[in-house]
């Protein structure tokens, strides 16, 4: 087994790892909340209630993904201990099994989602308004599902052999395309928000062919048979069991403050649409060194090297605060003029505009979250993050759902004590994460936990 020590002192060695996986990873990230954006921007321009339609089910749609996360991040997770170890034919056994189960669980959401459409809308409290656009666009994007899952599998499998720059490419591409596509339908062709949501459709689609086609040609040179395998899908389901449990309490914090800004009104939803997206765009971006945390973890501990991950999570950390505090700057600066891209209604400028002034407070926290996170997911250890995510959910609810008592009907103050909240929230997941990683119990060694 090779050793994995660098000759220079650590600090330097990790920042070239870390900069090598996280550049390509952040411009990727930064590339896959512009779809939401490019919609955000272009379906403004349509109206408020249509944005606010986009707003609900665009939370609507991320749940679905984000509840199948772990085949981005268990595979990176399975695939750089198995690279670590060097064992890479294992690893891209993995990663198509992986593709496999992404594909069928697309097609079951699909069949699932559509007919409880309205059903979704109306549990988040959208007025009548605001469902209709908001149905639309959900039943439409809902064909895009296999593509994303798909894509979020194929990543995983070339993040975990240290590849980021192929994700990055495929990720600027299918961009690209539908910001084209998305002026296109809606603006040139008249399609309303339906046609936003056929430009996500095609532009994932394309994207999902790419990672085949890579994965295909990686499996074929190492020998690896393209045919599912029983115990390969067993594996990846099991192995996802518990990031399921831990993104379904991030997916319910997310959706409940989406609910509660959807109550306060229909500005109020509008505008927490475009802050959240601001805020995803930001988090995605600080995302970029949890996932390379993932990579470095996974393929350090898969080589046994204990020292090695020790140093390179302390080092990561750092890099998740400043970066975060970069961000806080950044939107402390643009915050007077971020709204003006995504509507000319007033009153949802004043509420972004108040409200990007928590998003900006929460930046260095939640580079820490997010890298602490990484790095404890890229460990293989689901089971706490499971944990601490119900308990963190648990702090949350009551705070989020007493906002619309607490605050006075109509209040500009309402969706500014929302999102304090939500601020509680991110605060206690670094609690929990930072104290886990504080001990051992998380640091095994070995190509499988």
């Amino acid at each position: 087994m090779r050793s994995l020590l660098p000759t220079a002192p650590f600090r330097h060695v990790h920042d070239r790892e870390i900069l090598r996986l996280a550049v390509p990873t952040f411009f990727a990230l930064v590339a896959e909340p512009l779809f939401l954006l490019t919609d955000t921007a272009v379906v403004g321009r349509l109206g408020t209630a249509e944005l606010g339609g986009l707003g609900v089910a665009s939370q609507i749609l991320l749940t679905l993904a984000n509840l199948c996360i772990f085949l981005a991040y268990g595979t990176t997770a399975a695939v750089a201990r198995h690279y670590g170890a060097d064992d890479i034919p294992a690893g891209l056994r993995a990663g198509v099994d992986a593709m496999w189960l992404a594909a069928l669980i697309g097609v079951a959401l699909i069949a699932v989602g559509w007919p409880l459409a309205p059903s979704l809308v109306e549990l988040l409290g959208a007025s009548e308004s605001v469902a209709l656009h908001a149905e639309t666009y959900l039943r439409v994007s809902l064909l895009s599902t296999p593509a994303l899952l798909v894509t979020l599998a194929g990543t995983g499998v070339l993040r975990g052999l240290q590849n980021a720059t192929a994700p990055l490419v495929v990720a600027v591409g299918a961009n690209l395309a539908n910001m084209v596509l998305c002026v296109w339908f809606v603006l040139g062709l008249g399609w309303g928000i339906a046609g936003s949501a056929w430009a996500t459709v095609i532009a994932q689609s394309c994207g999902a062919a790419v990672y085949i086609a890579l994965v295909a040609r990686g499996a074929r040179e190492h020998g690896v048979s393209l045919a599912p395998t029983r115990r390969g899908l067993a594996a990846t389901a099991s192995a996802g069991f518990a990031l399921l449990i831990r993104t379904v309490s991030l997916r319910i914090v997310l959706l409940v403050t989406t609910a509660v800004a959807a109550r306060l009104g229909d500005a109020e939803i509008a505008a927490h649409q475009i802050a959240f997206q601001l805020w995803t765009l930001l988090v995605f971006a600080l995302d970029a060194v949890a996932i390379a945390g993932q990579a470095i973890v996974g393929r350090y501990l898969g080589a046994a090297d204990v020292r090695g991950t020790r140093a390179a999570t302390r080092r990561m950390v750092e890099w998740g605060f400043l970066v975060g505090l970069l961000f806080a700057v950044v939107v402390l600066v643009s915050r007077p003029w971020a709204a003006l891209v995504f509507t000319t209604d007033p009153q949802v400028i004043a509420l972004v505009t108040s409200t990007l002034l928590v998003v900006a407070l929460l930046q260095p926290a939640s580079g820490i979250v997010m890298v602490l996170d990484g790095i404890l997911m890229g460990a293989g250890d689901q089971r706490y993050l499971a944990w601490a995510s119900l308990w963190t959910m648990v702090v949350f609810l009551p705070l989020g759902a007493s906002v619309p008592w607490l605050t006075p009907q109509g209040s500009a103050t309402g969706l500014v004590a929302l999102w304090i909240a939500f601020g509680v929230w991110i605060l206690a997941r670094g609690l929990t994460l930072g104290l886990r990683v504080r001990g051992t119990a998380w640091l095994v060694t070995g190509a499988v936990r």
